[in-house]
């Protein structure tokens, strides 16, 4: 299926347009996120394949923006996860993550975020869906939209 902006209620186009000038600082979208994004914001699923720097991200974390709810991002790479984080943080945008890579200070705090409802983006580790608190807490927060970041990795995994 292919969509384009003009898909979209002529709001929602003017949404994203202008969530993607005010947090993310670009007057215009990279080849094919304009269709991507049109196609979450309207609730549907996606499979996106796109080249290393062809702003895959920005594909989720718009309509998380836009969208009511929380958005839970799910990656096997603690380190692009918080860089991740701490680049929408400086943006303003209430993000966080739950790793093996927190502080007890970190987890904390993202639970409180959580549960206060500020949280726009939860990004989590692939173990961390194992745990039963994790599960319950899924189910309380409100989840939107949930994300497969860097799915690749994940076959890496295996059994695991």
């Amino acid at each position: 299926m292919y969509l384009s902006t003009e898909s979209l209620p002529p709001q929602t186009s003017t949404d994203s347009l202008a969530t993607l000038k005010a947090v993310f600082g670009y007057e215009t979208f990279r080849p094919g996120q304009s269709e991507v994004i049109a196609h979450t914001l309207i609730g549907a699923d996606s499979l996106v394949l796109m080249p290393t720097g062809g702003g895959k991200s920005l594909c989720f974390q718009l309509p998380a923006l836009i969208r009511e709810g929380v958005t839970v991002v799910i990656s096997p790479l603690i380190a692009l996860m918080r860089d991740q984080v701490r680049g929408l943080q400086e943006a303003g945008v209430a993000a966080g993550a739950l790793t093996s890579g927190n502080t007890q200070e970190e987890t904390d705090a993202v639970w409180e975020a959580l549960e206060a409802g500020r949280l726009k983006l939860l990004y989590m580790a692939p173990e961390r869906l194992a745990s039963g608190a994790a599960m319950g807490m899924l189910r309380r927060i409100g989840v939107s939209m949930i994300a497969v970041d860097e799915a690749h990795c994940v076959s890496q995994w295996g059994h695991d």
